[in-house]
């Protein structure tokens, strides 16, 4: 692995991490790119991100914080940044030779946008065998909608998940966060993982694919395959399970309540917490298949005592008696939560211009690693042009030539800053 990497490791904390040492060019946008090479940072991997001049459309995405997009802050922690013009000769052959001596390339452009830059795993590759090329599209490279341009929610309609998301009532819904695009992403990283260890026995690295509407289809679980094999076309059940019963959201006096008896000891369990002993053995509920087919009768039964007590009583009556149950929090609910912040999955850092700021952590807990996983603060617009080229061996004079005919940008104007990027736990 590059001496510079290692080095740049070991200063910022990673050198412990499994992917410490390994170098990443992010040529990505948006935020299926960007959250493959985070989890990738988040592992020790020296992520250097590169923007066009004017930066990432991400940045514009509300809301902001004092100008600094939600957007971006959620899917750039641990990384560095380059500011770069892609559109100029000299631009696109600054970052060829700076892929030539990185162990990874991302990118997400359209279908053909990568060959034109001269940026594509096969360019790259000729000069660069032990390349992992990792690409992420919304449809594919290739097919009658590789074309396409590729958003998380057009992936979710198209993909069939919105057909299964939502209640008779309401029809196709939307999941509430960008589901396609963060899935893509651990795909992705997930698929880069494995050309790298693969990259140790044979030297050779690989053309890692993946995209929005193969992330999906990808997660479509039981649905896709209650189709497949059976021929049956699920539609949108809302809150309730759509193989399980009784599975889902039921009312209680002052609010809703998950419950998951997935079992039939669950169910026996169930039914004698709440008293009600005799459905165990009434016909319409006697197995789960029986359930299934008077589902709305059972939950009227069931709620009918649920209704006598609270959320937190009846948490706390079925988690006693084996039987999974919790409530249905608000964010402000979650990151007040006792377990959220034993489990330390909201971490604080320094951010150059923010200062102290809140962010959700990775979610991967290693042995061995800090217990702080944002190690570095989502990076200002160029904010390390000129440390990064100085490592790749660029003279200052050669720097200061690019940054003069407009090439890169972000020299010098936040050194002062650098020393404030430390992490407070």
């Amino acid at each position: 692995m590059p001496t510079e990497a290692n080095a740049r490791s070991a200063a910022t904390g990673s050198a412990r991490l499994p992917l410490a040492g390994v170098r990443v060019l992010d040529l990505t946008r948006a935020l299926a790119g960007p959250f493959c090479t985070m989890i990738l940072a988040d592992l020790g991997a020296d992520v250097i991100k590169v923007e066009p001049l004017d930066g990432d459309m991400i940045r514009e995405w509300g809301p902001h914080d004092r100008g600094e997009s939600a957007y971006y802050l959620s899917g750039n922690r641990n990384k560095r940044d380059m500011a770069v013009n892609f559109r100029s000769p000299e631009g696109l052959a600054l970052l060829q030779d700076l892929a030539s001596r990185c162990d990874v390339v991302a990118e997400n452009f359209r279908p053909g946008t990568s060959k034109e830059m001269g940026l594509d795993y096969e360019s790259l590759a000729a000069a660069n065998p032990g390349l992992v090329y990792a690409s992420i599209t919304g449809f594919g490279n290739s097919g009658p909608a590789g074309n396409l341009p590729g958003f998380d929610q057009i992936a979710q309609g198209f993909s069939g998940l919105m057909s299964v998301t939502g209640t008779p009532e309401s029809g196709p819904v939307r999941v509430g966060v960008a589901i396609g695009d963060q899935t893509a992403g651990m795909w992705a990283a997930l698929g880069t993982i494995a050309a790298l260890y693969e990259r140790r026995t044979t030297g050779k690295g690989r053309l890692v694919e993946t995209s929005l509407l193969a992330s999906l289809v990808g997660l479509l679980s039981v649905q896709g395959q209650r189709y497949l094999s059976l021929g049956d076309v699920p539609s949108p059940c809302g809150n309730t399970h759509p193989v399980i019963s009784p599975y889902g959201v039921f009312r209680t006096a002052d609010g809703p309540l998950n419950i998951a008896p997935a079992t039939r000891a669950m169910w026996e369990k169930l039914c004698k917490v709440l008293d009600m002993p005799e459905l165990i053995a009434d016909p319409r509920f006697v197995d789960n298949s029986a359930r299934v087919a008077h589902r709305a009768e059972l939950k009227l039964l069931l709620e009918e005592r649920l209704l006598l007590q609270t959320r937190k009583h009846w948490t706390q009556a079925f988690c006693s008696a084996g039987i999974p149950a919790g409530p249905i929090n608000t964010l402000e609910d979650v990151f007040a939560d006792a377990q959220v912040i034993h489990c330390g999955l909201v971490e604080q850092i320094n951010h150059p211009t923010l200062g102290p700021m809140r962010m959700v952590g990775s979610p991967i807990k290693l042995d061995g690693a800090s217990g702080q996983s944002v190690r570095m603060p989502p990076p200002l617009l160029g904010e390390h042009t000129e440390e990064v080229l100085s490592e790749f061996g660029y003279s200052a004079a050669d720097i200061q030539a690019l940054a003069q005919t407009g090439v890169v940008n972000g020299l010098d104007n936040l050194a002062c800053l650098t020393t404030t990027r430390s992490a407070t736990p």
